[in-house]
């Protein structure tokens, strides 16, 4: 009864949850797409994976040793960045850019800004987009799956759209299509997203309002059709589930979540339709990580106990 009474600091909410328990719930909530990656794929895909997660994880340590910091990598954290780098790299490119790539995102965007909780954009993405701009060549070829008859690169499913060609639902669903590692199997990102979702890791009003957002634009514009293709077509449901969620990089209140979503929609339906660049996903999120701090200050709640300012 006596400790009822007493007054603390806050914070007063605590879980059960440690950063490390979450981080693994994520990679099990990824485990459905990597595993698509290495059916659809083969070994190769695997492969990347490893490298891109080892890259990672000792990119972490020994920046941590060097710097005399605190050695964390045992919060998994590293971990899941290696496998979202990893899935957003095509299944045939060399081993050296999942290498390269991790570096980046470890030590150029997360550790250069002070560690987990500091750095101010997704450090998979950021890794991506700079491996995008730096050897567009190499991620940009997109390998067919290994069920497809054509044994060489083909277009992606966006491309073909935007070619007015017909892509078959079953084919995007069940990832039977060129891509990036993790992005064509549909199927194994719903799972794995609405696993995140039921079990409390993510908040769901970024991926509804980020996927919802991106499908009324296109129903708006081009119908029902190109809606629900857009949505199964790239990187969008990769990205709402498991990026665009990030704890460090998303806004904190429900309010300010809500419009994370619906900017990230928006940013994707432009780029998509009216740049030259046909997928946009990366980009978009990116773009709204930069935003979250505005929209923190405008949408977080007032504290306990603060005195009105007057005019």
């Amino acid at each position: 009864m006596l400790k009822n009474l007493v007054v603390t600091s806050s914070p007063h909410l605590r879980s059960n949850r440690s950063t490390r328990s979450i981080m693994q719930e994520v990679c099990l909530a990824l485990l459905p797409a990597g595993i698509a990656g290495v059916v659809l794929f083969g070994w190769n895909a695997l492969a990347i994976m490893v490298t891109s997660v080892l890259s990672c994880v000792v990119s972490e340590y020994a920046f941590q040793r060097i710097s005399h910091q605190k050695i964390l990598i045992g919060d998994w954290s590293a971990v899941v960045t290696g496998l979202l780098l990893a899935y957003n790299i095509p299944a045939n490119a060399p081993l050296w850019i999942p290498l390269i790539g991790g570096v980046i995102a470890i030590v150029l965007v997360k550790q250069c800004f002070g560690g987990l909780g500091g750095n101010f954009m997704n450090p998979a993405l950021t890794a991506r987009a700079i491996l995008f701009v730096s050897w567009s060549g190499v991620m940009s070829n997109y390998p067919n799956t290994r069920f497809m008859t054509d044994a060489v690169s083909t277009a992606t499913p966006l491309a073909q759209m935007a070619e007015g060609k017909f892509v078959s639902y079953m084919d995007l669903m069940l990832g039977n299509c060129a891509g990036v590692l993790g992005e064509t199997c549909k199927i194994a990102i719903i799972i794995g997203g609405l696993y995140l979702i039921l079990r409390g890791i993510v908040d769901w009003r970024i991926p509804v309002c980020f996927i919802g957002t991106a499908f009324i634009c296109y129903l708006i514009q081009d119908g029902f059709i190109v809606a629900y293709d857009q949505i199964l077509s790239g990187g969008l449901l990769l990205g709402a589930f498991f990026m665009a969620t990030d704890y460090v990089t998303c806004p904190m209140s429900g309010l300010g979540r809500i419009i994370f979503g619906v900017g990230c929609g928006l940013l994707l339906f432009v780029i998509r339709s009216f740049a030259s660049y046909i997928e946009g996903c990366s980009f978009a999120i990116l773009f709204m990580n930069v935003m979250t701090p505005l929209i923190d200050r405008f949408t977080a709640g007032k504290l306990f106990g603060e005195v009105k300012t007057r005019g």
